[in-house]
């Protein structure tokens, strides 16, 4: 029998690597599209935690006239959030303002509170990633280029 009358059966050993080269190639693609999406829910999840956060506290004034007073970030607000969340990547707390004094712009005691999370998308476009934050305070929730104020003497 001569080597032209065999029936060729399979692939050759070019055509598995081409395939697995292309393989490799569209898996690096999808994984890269994937780590953007990702970073950008963990930032959407962030935004969600300080906007259940901030409605927790308005709800806790709402009921005794004041903001929860603590020097460091709450783990509890009341029996609005029974567990405060912290930040996804890093299982590290939110950065909080410590309200038991003065506000940053004059507030009477327990009258203001802020706190924030560093997000890892560019939000404002200046290309810069250290500056990208979400905030919420007694004024309100916002993406921002300020971090809460570290002493009263900041303002919010």
């Amino acid at each position: 029998m001569s080597k032209l009358n065999k029936i060729k059966k399979g692939f050759t050993l070019i055509e598995l690597l081409v395939v697995i080269a292309i393989i490799g190639i569209l898996a690096t693609l999808v994984l890269v599209a994937l780590g953007g999406a990702r970073t950008r829910a963990r930032d959407a999840r962030r935004s969600s935690n300080m906007n259940q956060i901030a409605l927790a506290m308005e709800m806790y004034y709402d009921e005794d006239q004041k903001y929860l007073d603590t020097s460091s970030v709450p783990t509890s607000i009341g029996t609005y959030m029974v567990s405060v969340p912290k930040d996804l990547l890093t299982d590290n707390n939110y950065a909080w303002s410590n309200n038991t004094g003065a506000g940053p712009n004059g507030e009477a005691g327990l009258q203001w509170y802020c706190i924030s999370a560093e997000l890892e998308e560019d939000v404002n476009g200046d290309n810069n990633l250290d500056n990208d934050y979400f905030r919420c305070d007694s004024n309100g929730c916002r993406e921002t280029t300020n971090v809460c104020p570290s002493s009263t003497a900041e303002s919010l």
